[in-house]
This record gives structure tokens, sequence and C-alpha cells, in this order.
């Protein structure tokens, strides 16, 4: 059934409708609300932290309800990184390489979903793809940048690409010590998918910092183009 979404927030004239898509946790959604936005997240999984802004579904489903701002925190990225790529020729034990081929052309679908909506400014977050994962994406460009945490207060390393469209590049906000890849030393678990998709509360700030005013400025700046230097 199609997600209901009841409109009642009274923000001021330059507050945005941003839906945050594919987070459970709430980190993105919460630093855009704590700027004045009426943020959403979506998310298969229920809200980690008990929020009504929250929409339990498929984003795909709402993509056409009138946003201003799209930000997809952590799609399924497992079949269209690089560092799995070798999965695709040599599967591992138990696994069918159709299968893992059939996942591919579905994280690449959703790709395509929320790159091509029909909202005008759109971030989406992922880590470095291969060739084939790219060539399975509609309009695909390639990413803007990549950030690290360590660029943004956490003294961690986790390189993400940023495909922006219609944003500005972010810009850091607070560059410290310590270049610790905790998340590629995560211990196995049942959690430990839950934990590496986890978004960084300064990475967070930023966007809703950095991109939470464009809609007032919209009529001044131009829009930055798609693609990357």
């Amino acid at each position: 059934m199609r997600p209901l979404i009841v409109d009642s927030f009274a923000g001021g004239s330059g507050a945005m409708r941003v839906l945050v898509a594919c987070e459970f946790s709430g980190t993105v959604r919460n630093a855009f609300l704590r700027c004045g936005h009426d943020a959403w997240s979506c998310d298969l999984l229920p809200s980690e932290d008990g929020s009504n802004r929250h929409i339990r579904g498929d984003a795909r489903d709402i993509l056409g309800d009138g946003w201003d701002l799209l930000i997809v925190a952590h799609p399924p990225c497992t079949r269209l990184c690089n560092s799995g790529v070798r999965w695709l020729s040599t599967p591992p034990p138990g696994r069918a390489i159709e299968d893992l081929w059939a996942e591919l052309d579905d994280g690449a679908a959703l790709f395509s979903a929320f790159w091509n909506a029909p909202v005008d400014r759109i971030a989406v977050e992922n880590p470095v793809m291969h060739r084939h994962a790219k060539a399975r994406i509609e309009n695909y460009v390639e990413p803007a940048q990549s950030v690290q945490p360590w660029q943004f207060g956490h003294g961690e390393t986790k390189r993400t690409c940023l495909w922006l469209k219609n944003l500005p590049p972010l810009v850091p906000t607070k560059i410290v010590e310590g270049r610790t890849p905790r998340v590629h030393r995560m211990s196995p678990g049942p959690d430990r998918w839950r934990e590496r998709s986890r978004f960084f509360t300064g990475i967070a700030d930023a966007m809703a910092d950095q991109w939470g005013d464009l809609l007032t400025q919209s009529d001044a700046v131009e829009p930055v183009l798609e693609g990357a230097e």
C-alpha cells in the first residue's frame, strides 16, 4: 500500500521538503529537522529512533510527492561497489553466479530510480562503483566528489562518493587527526551491516548547513551542473 504523508509542518518560507531515502537511523533527517526543514526518512526497516517522521516502505513509491531535495543516504550497494566485483566472476560458496548478476541488476535499477527522480536537487551516496554497475545505470555520470569522515570531525577513514545534481560539493567543516578504518575492521556479527551503513553525523550536519538554504538562494544563484571535474 502506498504510504500517506500528512503535511502538518509549519516551517519558515525557506524551509525545504527533504526526503532522506534508505535511512532508518534518522541521522540525516534529524540534521535537516534541526535546521527547520520539513524532513522525512524512508526505509524498508522501521525508524531506529521511533520518529513519526519516518515512512516505512519503498522510497521509489513517493519520489513524485513534491520534494525539494532528495538525499539517498545509503542505498544497497553490495553488488555495485568495486570491492565486491570479484564475486561476479567467482561467486562465494553457496551462491549461484546468476543470482549475483540479478542482484547487480536490482541494485543498478534502484540507483537509477533515485538518480533520475523528479526532484530538482539530488544527492546519492555510494562507494566507488565497478564498470558493470556504471553500464547499467540510466544517465550515469561520475561522482561529483568523494568525502572522508575525518574531514567532518570523525577520526576515521571511509571513502564515500557523492553523486550530486544541482547541488554544490560539500566543503569540509572540521579536519581532525586519526585515520582509523573502523568500519572495515568491524568483527563479523548480526549487526555488522547496520553499523557499517551508519551515516556520520558530521557529514549529515554539513549537508543540512550547506544545502539547507538553497531554496531561498535559487533565484540568485545558478544551479551547479551535474557531473564532476
